[in-house]
């Protein structure tokens, strides 16, 4: 039972530091822009110049190359979305 005499003053200065934890975060604004991280990882902002206009370059590429793989079957399916079994052979 006197245990609980060292438990409850650790619980409270456990509570103490958390609340003055939390507060300076608030006060240092931790929480202003909580979706700036998440959405930096779709941004490329850490390539250089070049690097920027290849990958432009390639995006360019490939859309036009999908448009006339689309162009070309229409609305069938693509080779590589084929079942396999789809040649008569079970």
């Amino acid at each position: 039972m006197s245990i609980i005499y060292v438990l409850i003053p650790i619980a409270i200065i456990i509570v103490a530091v958390a609340i003055v934890i939390f507060f300076w975060a608030v006060k240092s604004n931790q929480f202003e822009d909580l979706d700036r991280q998440g959405y930096s990882i779709l941004f490329d902002d850490d390539l250089s110049p070049e690097e920027k206009k290849l990958a432009e370059q390639r995006k360019k590429l490939q859309e036009l190359q999908e448009q006339g793989h689309l162009n070309q079957q229409g609305a069938q399916p693509s080779p590589s979305n084929k079942d396999s079994r789809s040649d008569g052979q079970h």
